[in-house]
């Protein structure tokens, strides 16, 4: 789904469409006029055979509908007075959880770090033994 920024951009970009549309059928159906001192050769009648009524209860009923929503788009925007409390407030929020996040993390590391030490030391412990048992098997073997 578009955020509401993209939304209005599309209705104006449709409200736009239906008054080309509008402009269109316009000078399809009207009736041409006659101008003084002009004589205009070709037909006389317009292109189409509905009643030009119908489309302009069509167009006005789009572009009102269109020209409804537009409106309840622009409504729905933020104020640019709320929008920066509200950044303001996300903000201090995820600083929170941002150092919230860091200290599990340093009492992860530090979790991390005596579990190392714990396995090193064994590990030494081992290798040790290892040394201790065959210094004792050349000595028994000699």
């Amino acid at each position: 789904m578009a955020d509401r920024l993209t939304q209005l951009q599309d209705t104006v970009n449709q409200q736009a469409e239906n008054f080309c549309n509008a402009i269109g059928v316009i000078q399809q159906t009207s009736f041409p006029s006659k101008f003084v001192n002009f004589d205009r050769i070709g037909p006389q009648t317009p292109n189409s055979c509905q009643p030009q009524e119908d489309y302009a209860q069509l167009f006005a009923q789009l572009i009102a509908r269109c020209a409804k929503d537009i409106d309840t788009l622009i409504e729905s925007l933020p104020n640019e007075d709320s929008s920066i409390e509200l950044q303001n407030s996300s903000l201090k929020r995820l600083e929170i959880e941002n150092q919230e996040t860091a200290k599990d993390l340093e009492e992860v590391v530090q979790k991390g770090e005596l579990l190392l030490e714990k396995m090193q030391y064994a590990l030494e412990s081992i290798a040790q033994a290892q040394l201790d048992m065959q210094i004792t098997l050349k000595h028994d073997l000699q």
